[in-house]
């Protein structure tokens, strides 16, 4: 099944493909995601190509190697793309100009729904070795993840706007899900590659925080009011480790300098004196 993506999306493809090649020494890399509202692929994207023959062509799901790995949801390669009879030949000509023989075709699958394809190519006629084929699967789940985080990043954003205004400024149930969706954006924060989106992330969660003039001389950095925003969702030092994707030492040193900047002598204290000073909701 195939589903459509935001155009920020092509900004992981570009990515992964930089890595692809990087990775792997092939000359060309390109891809494209899934069109709006159609089941084809667009290529997008290009790095390393000589021609502008592949550019903005429409591969639909079934047909030629990309679309035969879209339809299928699963990687597909061939030896030499011209010759192969385990694919239709509709973009014959566009791949014979750019000059292509062995080809490896990845689709990116989100939640069992298909969302682009990425493809490596050489301009020879040589099988594609397993350390090809498995750096081309890991940058596609390079993509996957990261469209995963920016859906979740969204979602978490969408309710944050909707829930200071329903949510009283101190305690209730309603107010403890605003905790803990400031508590997920910090986490997530640090995690997205984009750096707009990171950016509104974090603009977010300034929404939630309360609106108090800051305590003269108090002034965590970024990872140690994280840290604080686990805690105060009632994460454990292990669990603040896994959200933050970091080590559980890493997290007290982060908690004993910010329990240090803010006069605390607890976890407990230290995230009441954060909300005070208007770091945390």
């Amino acid at each position: 099944m195939f589903v459509t993506a935001d155009g920020s999306a092509s900004v992981e493809i570009r990515r992964a493909l930089v890595r692809l090649r990087r990775t792997t020494g092939l000359p060309v890399a390109f891809g494209g995601l899934v069109e709006s509202g159609r089941p084809r692929i667009r290529i997008s994207e290009l790095n390393g190509t000589a021609t502008p023959a592949l550019s903005a062509l429409a591969v639909t799901s079934g047909n030629g190697l990309g679309g035969k790995a879209a339809a299928l949801a699963r990687p597909c390669a061939v030896t030499d793309y011209s010759a192969s009879r385990q694919i239709s030949h509709e973009y014959d000509l566009a791949v014979a100009a750019e000059g292509l023989r062995a080809v490896v075709a990845v689709p990116v699958v989100v939640r069992r729904r298909v969302r682009g394809v990425l493809y490596g190519a050489l301009r020879d006629v040589r099988p594609l070795g397993d350390r090809t084929l498995t750096a081309a699967v890991e940058a596609a789940r390079d993509v996957e993840q990261a469209l995963v985080l920016r859906e979740e990043a969204r979602a978490l954003m969408a309710a944050a706007r909707v829930e200071p205004a329903r949510a009283p400024r101190a305690g209730g149930s309603a107010w403890e899900q605003v905790r803990e969706a400031h508590a997920a954006l910090r986490a997530l924060a640090p995690r997205i590659a984009d750096e707009a989106l990171r950016a509104e992330l974090l603009d977010v969660c300034g929404l939630l925080t309360p609106d108090v003039p800051p305590l003269e001389g108090v002034s965590l950095a970024p990872r140690e009011v994280d840290v604080l925003a686990c805690v105060a969702a009632g994460a454990t030092n292990a669990v603040a480790a896994e959200r933050l994707g970091v080590t559980a030492e890493t997290v007290k040193g982060y908690l004993r300098s910010a329990m240090r900047k803010l006069g605390a002598r607890t976890r407990g204290e230290a995230v009441v004196a954060a909300r005070r000073a208007g770091l945390l909701p």
